[in-house]
């Protein structure tokens, strides 16, 4: 028997457990599919480990529904600061936690004792094809090419190139996971299930993807739909929106600061070439026990 919150970030939903003082006993991968499981279990897109940091005070290991460990996730590290905080296991409206992707910083709006709003700090972009990765078999028509590798920031921005798959033209990048992103007219003429799937696992992508379709409304706001690697569409996705955001600002020329409409609510997004901010809310769901 053992005692997890759930919380949810824009729709995006999450097991919380916390393995500060008993190391749990059994495997993690196969903990999240019985635990997500929406007739089974408790129910949600994946589960959140904390445990003791490295490099930070606390560490956030996310895994999805099918049991695969992800690198990071923006939705999650949202839910993930104000349980910290909520519980008081911090007391600063600022700190840091440790990731595969890295450390993220985090800041808190609280009122009264409440995380009303969080900010992270998600860190730099990533376009080069072999650090996403992508091994694409016409690397040698473009940029991402090992005498390349010292090319400046500005320079990758400048010459990033697409790929074809099927009728899209993707876009990689990292957001300390991988994604693609793929502009259509329309989002919600899309089948998701279909062309996310098929992209998710594409060749090119050694470790699968995370694919959103975006629809440029204005150059203040996009409209996003999201197939998450490992779970399927999902109404929103934290990185997702970043990696959206940080393609439309290079291609279809969006402001630096953009709203990103998701399934599951409205995301802020601020990119400055240097760093990308991902900013919303996050809340309690409920609290309980269950048996292994």
């Amino acid at each position: 028997m053992f005692f997890f919150s759930k919380m949810q970030a824009t729709g995006n939903d999450f097991i919380i457990i916390n393995n500060l003082e008993n190391e749990f006993e059994y495997s993690f991968k196969l903990l999240s599919k019985y635990l997500c499981d929406r007739h089974f279990g408790v129910g949600a897109d994946g589960i959140l480990i904390l445990d003791k940091g490295t490099n930070a005070e606390y560490k956030m290991r996310i895994f999805n529904q099918d049991g695969s460990e992800a690198e990071m996730c923006g939705n999650g590290i949202r839910c993930f600061a104000k349980y910290l905080y909520e519980k008081k296991l911090v007391e600063s409206e600022e700190f840091e936690i440790e990731t595969l992707a890295g450390i993220k910083n985090v800041k808190l709006k609280v009122e009264g004792k409440t995380v009303t709003f969080v900010e992270v700090s998600m860190g730099k972009p990533t376009l080069e094809f072999s650090k996403i990765p992508v091994y694409y078999e016409n690397n040698n028509e473009d940029i991402y090419q090992e005498e390349k590798a010292e090319s400046t920031y500005d320079e990758v921005i400048e010459d990033v190139k697409g790929i074809k798959i099927d009728d899209f033209t993707v876009y990689p990048i990292s957001i300390g996971n991988p994604h693609c992103v793929c502009f259509v007219d329309n989002v919600d003429n899309i089948d998701i299930e279909k062309s996310g799937k098929l992209i998710e696992n594409y060749k090119y992508f050694p470790n699968k993807m995370n694919v959103e379709f975006v629809e440029i409304k204005n150059e203040n706001s996009i409209k996003v739909r999201v197939w998450e690697r490992g779970v399927g569409e999902t109404l929103a996705c934290g990185t997702g929106a970043c990696a959206a955001s940080v393609i439309s600002n290079i291609y279809k020329s969006t402001n630096s600061e953009v709203s990103v409409e998701l399934k599951g609510g409205t995301l802020k997004i601020d990119y400055n070439n240097e760093n990308i901010y991902l900013k919303g809310t996050a809340e309690f769901v409920f609290e309980g026990e269950i048996e292994i």
